[in-house]
């Protein structure tokens, strides 16, 4: 399961549901603090695509582009999804402090037989006879699996996933016999 990004975040590139921006980008992380006297912050990534945070990488924020000049895990980070970060626009330990909590955002990125959170939120979930069998809520992490989570409550494995059409908005599941009557 990739863009998802964790629990604690809105785009949970594992978790919960993704929060799509007005011009089609995914929240995928927040600043949480600066970090040093040079510019570095801590961002919490709460995706699984780790290339979102290589040199290059230009992210989106309320506060205008952040492009990536440096980053690497965080000492000590939490799961793994915190990393020290330098971006270009961001000098001095001053100008960190003002990205404190601020959200960053991306392009959707194109991988081929991914399963994207932002392309299940919605879709409808069918048999392998073709029956809807409802519509996807939100996806939830797991740490066995995680769930699709329908809107009647029902969940379902994202490891009974058989087939995902993002531009039909379907996901198709093979499930065991009587996994939704629980």
């Amino acid at each position: 399961m990739s863009e998802s990004e964790s629990d604690s975040g809105p785009e949970s590139e594992s978790g919960s549901q993704p929060e799509t921006e007005p011009a089609g980008l995914l929240k995928i992380g927040r600043v949480t603090k600066p970090h040093g006297l040079k510019g570095e912050v801590v961002v919490q990534l709460w995706s699984d695509q780790l290339e979102r945070l290589r040199p290059g990488s230009v992210l989106s924020s309320p506060s205008g582009p952040l492009s990536v000049v440096s980053s690497g895990p965080a000492p000590g980070g939490a799961g793994g999804d915190r990393y020290i970060v330098t971006f270009a626009e961001c000098g001095d330990r001053a100008a960190a402090d003002r990205l404190r909590g601020v959200e960053l955002s991306a392009d959707a990125l194109e991988q081929p037989g991914t399963l994207w959170v932002h392309e299940l939120i919605g879709a409808v979930v069918r048999d392998p006879a073709g029956a809807e069998l409802g519509r996807v809520a939100a996806v939830e992490a797991n740490p066995a699996s995680d769930l699709l989570v329908l809107e009647s409550g029902a969940l379902i494995p994202v490891h009974f996933v058989t087939g995902h059409d993002a531009s039909a908005g379907t996901v198709d599941v093979d499930i065991p016999e009587g996994l939704l009557d629980l």
